[in-house]
């Protein structure tokens, strides 16, 4: 009955801090930011935040998570040793394997958020689920609290990308468990947007919709918004012509990969915004652009310091790195009853930059936005590159199809290769241009096959770009 108590106090003290920093709730505070308090909060006022809710998210994670109790006992530390921004080295960073193995462990939700059965039945929202892991699923059970929190969070990042009521949106997507879509629709309620539902359709439908009904935000992957482009175009429509003015995109980088992001901007006519995030630390729009991140060199993704802690940590020794060294994301989330995980690695490489942006906000950008994530990481033959640079490659030859796949195999001597499959009109001179662009990228050779543009099959939700058969 003790630990209950303890458990119940814990909710009770970190659902009050939660209220405490909240702002502008219900709707915008001026037309230029959502909530002026917290969008231009200073560097001191941001990290005077982030300490209030540490010293209270850590006794919560102790009280309510047995999977953060086992690791605080067997780390030797107590709650209170990690109450400010300072404390944070004292945790070793928290990787998707340790989640994996707890959920295998206790099936089938596993003990890593802060969401018991009981609570899940009196006032459970949504389940999640990770995607793009091997292994166990990960699931993460969201209440109504969640939901609260998570509408007004993309709600603030929506406003930055200039998205507001009077735009009509369509938000693509099956919508089973993976956050994007769902996020982009839930704040839209906030935001008091007109939404059309494109949920259980095909391309051709949904151009029919883009055509008839006329909507001014599209929410997809980078990958359907060229595939659904191809389709309006094949049914003689001009997707430049369109009413369209964003395209919003989550779920694939897209705004760092600088051919991927001008040949969506030029198909539609439209300017690219980009939300990024994971399931694991709530499914917020950690990360958005604003209207100055497209235009700026490098381009740059906003990342919401008064709900998140965000540091980059090297690779092999998972130290912090300072701003401006490249280094692979590690995220605190500061905004859920859920799942407010401790320096979780979400394992996207960028830089920092703390300087105010033109648009007045100070939290962090990620300089150049997110091209990989570590797990996505080729190694062929000790040569290591990420799929973004074998688009960027293949985005640079003009009249290359937007799909192409990367095969990687064994040869007949037992040697690693790789083949890049595009689609083109021509040929032989394709292939060897192709080629050329992979080696001075990537420094790697590759065999280039070129198809008959409509062979590769199109992508209806996330690419799958890899095919990795080597033995």
């Amino acid at each position: 009955m003790a630990g209950r108590n303890r458990a119940e106090q814990t909710r009770t003290a970190w659902l009050e801090i939660l209220h405490k920093h909240r702002h502008d709730f219900d709707g915008p505070g001026s037309d230029d930011y959502w909530s002026p308090k917290l969008d231009t909060a200073s560097r001191d006022q941001l990290t005077a935040i982030q300490n209030d809710k540490l010293s209270v998210v850590t006794p919560f994670l102790y009280e309510n998570s047995p999977f953060y109790r086992a690791r605080f006992d067997r780390l030797g530390l107590a709650p209170t040793d990690i109450a400010s921004t300072d404390d944070l080295p004292k945790w070793p960073v928290l990787d998707k394997s340790e989640m994996m193995e707890d959920a295998a462990a206790n099936p089938p939700y596993g003990t890593y958020t802060t969401i018991d059965d009981d609570a899940w039945r009196q006032r459970g929202w949504m389940l999640f689920s990770s995607s793009g892991s091997t292994g166990v699923p990960r699931v993460f059970r969201y209440t109504h609290v969640d939901r609260e929190y998570w509408e007004w969070s993309n709600a603030r990042a929506m406003w930055a990308m200039d998205i507001r009521p009077g735009d009509v949106m369509l938000p693509i997507s099956g919508f089973g468990p993976h956050v994007f879509v769902w996020g982009a629709t839930v704040a839209a309620d906030r935001l008091g947007l007109a939404v059309i539902p494109g949920g259980g359709m095909d391309a051709r439908a949904r151009a029919g919709i883009v055509d008839r009904f006329k909507p001014t935000v599209i929410a997809c992957t980078p990958s359907y918004a060229l595939h659904l482009g191809r389709v309006m175009q094949d049914m003689g429509l001009d997707p430049a012509k369109s009413t369209v003015k964003t395209i919003f995109v989550g779920g694939e980088p897209a705004m760092g990969i600088d051919r991927t992001r001008e040949r969506i901007e030029n198909l539609w006519g439209a300017r690219l915004a980009e939300f990024y995030g994971c399931t694991e630390v709530s499914p917020h729009a950690g990360g958005f652009t604003c209207a100055h991140s497209g235009t700026s060199d490098p381009v740059f993704t906003h990342l919401s310091e008064d709900i998140q802690i965000w540091e980059l940590v090297d690779p092999d020794t998972m130290e912090t790195v300072p701003d401006g060294e490249r280094g692979l994301t590690v995220c605190t989330s500061l905004n859920s009853e859920s799942s407010p995980q401790l320096r979780f690695l979400v394992g996207d490489y960028t830089t920092y930059n703390r300087d105010t942006c033109a648009c007045g906000r100070n939290h962090v950008r990620a300089m150049g936005s997110f091209t990989g994530r570590a797990d996505d990481l080729i190694n062929l033959r000790g040569i290591k590159f990420f799929p973004s640079q074998i688009e960027q490659a293949v985005r640079a030859i003009d009249g290359i199809g937007d799909e192409f796949e990367i095969v990687l195999t064994t040869d007949a001597g037992g040697l690693p290769v790789m083949d890049i499959r595009v689609e083109h009109e021509s040929g032989t001179a394709v292939a060897d241009a192709v080629a050329d662009e992979i080696r001075t990228r990537c420094e790697v050779r590759a065999a280039v096959e070129v198809l008959t543009p409509g062979t590769l099959p199109k992508t209806e939700f996330k690419a799958k770009r890899v095919r990795d058969e080597r033995v």
